[in-house]
């Protein structure tokens, strides 16, 4: 008895082992995370941005997730160069678009766009838009392109829609939300 249930034991490990090695799911995910809280002059949580890095993926895939707090219509929305989000300064403590290229704002622009640009926000009349897109010009790993560098990033969404254009932010208006982009 005790021998046979040592083999049904060995049989059920050694099957286990071989499902493990085969089974996607059970492979390790090197994907890296981050993760933006976009907050209002308020300090009041009105979305949120996950970004995710995925080894063999060319740049970022991103989700932006607006719950309230914006008017209906397009909104400029853009990653900035440091990761503080100050709202008592209109949270130009974010500093400018993120743009280690020195390249020109907009994704219509002939000498552009800015790693840090992306495409305008649609919000709905309940206030709330989801949006998900993927952007070669940007990494979570090290390295110049890196939202995760020494100084950090901030992911900034504007009052106006963007014109995909205009030098250096595209004429989208006041800093209305705010969230440093922190690997999670």
């Amino acid at each position: 008895m005790t021998r046979t249930l040592a083999t049904s034991f060995a049989v059920v490990a050694l099957a286990a082992a071989g499902a493990c090695r085969s089974h996607p799911a059970s492979m390790p995910d090197n994907s890296i995370r981050a993760v933006a809280y976009l907050l209002d002059s308020l300090g009041r949580e009105v979305g949120q941005v996950h970004l995710t890095e995925t080894p063999g993926t060319p740049g970022v895939s991103y989700t932006i997730t607006v719950e309230r707090g914006a008017t209906t219509g397009q909104h400029g929305i853009h990653f900035h160069s440091v990761g503080i989000c100050d709202a008592t300064a209109a949270f130009a403590s974010a500093g400018g678009h993120f743009n280690p290229s020195s390249k020109h704002h907009g994704l219509f622009a002939p000498d552009g766009p800015h790693a840090g640009d992306l495409e305008a926000l649609t919000v709905d009349s309940f206030g709330r838009t989801r949006f998900t897109a993927m952007s070669p010009r940007i990494t979570l790993s090290p390295g110049p392109n890196s939202l995760l560098d020494a100084d950090g990033s901030a992911i900034v969404m504007h009052a106006l829609p963007d014109d995909q254009r205009t030098d250096p932010s595209g004429n989208s208006g006041a800093r209305i939300a705010c969230g440093v982009v922190t690997k999670s």
